[in-house]
């Protein structure tokens, strides 16, 4: 069974120092968390954007590949002494490469709260044909 496959999850270079040196206890906010599932009509993916809105987030597929990235940047708090700043937003690109089977001109996505779901449907399998042959006599 063909599944979606993540593309270039990381920078290797970041990927690389996280795995040496631990992220601290702070989660990687570069990469948004996904999940994946399916039921018999299409493949879910469903990504955490906090913060994000709808126009901040790009959606697109090309030559099979489906792409949730954006490039919003931080606001500039020129008045304010941060003691402690883990929040941010920086550019990420989230890529999988679709399966077989996916019908991509319907593929739908919707933002509310925070999450992003992608709704990508099944093209129908067309069921074997049953062919009677008749045996001569």
């Amino acid at each position: 069974m063909n599944y979606l496959m993540t593309r270039n999850a990381a920078n290797d270079f970041d990927t690389f120092f996280n795995d040496m040196l631990g992220n601290w206890g702070v989660k990687n906010s570069t990469i948004p968390s996904v999940d994946v599932y399916e039921d018999e009509k299409a493949y879910y993916l469903e990504a955490e954007l906090p913060g994000y809105t709808e126009d901040e987030v790009n959606v697109h597929v090309e030559k099979h590949v489906l792409h949730i990235s954006s490039e919003k940047v931080n606001e500039k708090k020129e008045n304010k002494k941060f003691l402690v700043r883990e929040r941010g937003y920086v550019k990420f690109d989230r890529s999988f490469t679709l399966p077989e089977g996916i019908n991509e001109s319907g593929i739908e996505a919707e933002f509310s709260n925070g999450i992003l779901k992608v709704t990508l449907p099944k093209t129908p399998v067309e069921q074997p044909k049953k062919i009677e042959v008749k045996i001569k006599k």
